[in-house]
């Protein structure tokens, strides 16, 4: 099986997640800063934005490689990929340690939780008609 659909988001979602480590370990090298935050709290920020980041990535890309591998039409597969980058794009930029509200913070959160829902949605349709 050739995934076509996943694997474009896949590579925008690496570039993002790219970028935030590039974010992280420059400002661990200014600080000297091997491990840990060290209490600076740029740093324990750019820490969650890029770790977020993995983990919603890896999350809905997983969903997104199962729900393709089972036929799910490319639409479906699209609209969680769009929304994926959509709040891996928003989500650094709102998720700051002084504003728990921050609106990017829910436009990055909520735009994953939908993804994750279409693309879970997919694979149970799929599961449950097989």
């Amino acid at each position: 099986m050739v995934f076509s659909t996943t694997p474009l988001y896949a590579l925008a979602a690496a570039l993002i997640w790219l970028t935030l480590w590039f974010r992280v370990t420059s400002l661990r090298s200014s600080l000297g800063r091997s491990i840990g935050d060290g209490g600076n709290p740029m740093l324990l920020q750019r820490i969650r934005q890029h770790g977020n980041c993995a983990e919603w990535s890896a999350f809905l890309l997983i969903l997104m490689m199962l729900a393709e591998g089972m036929g799910v039409a490319a639409l479906y597969l699209h609209v969680s990929g769009v929304l994926l980058v959509v709040g891996r794009l928003a989500h650094p930029f709102g998720l700051k340690i002084d504003t728990a509200g921050h609106p990017l913070r829910y436009v990055g959160n909520g735009s994953n939780i939908v993804a994750a829902l279409n693309a879970m949605i997919c694979l149970g349709i799929n599961l449950f008609s097989l």
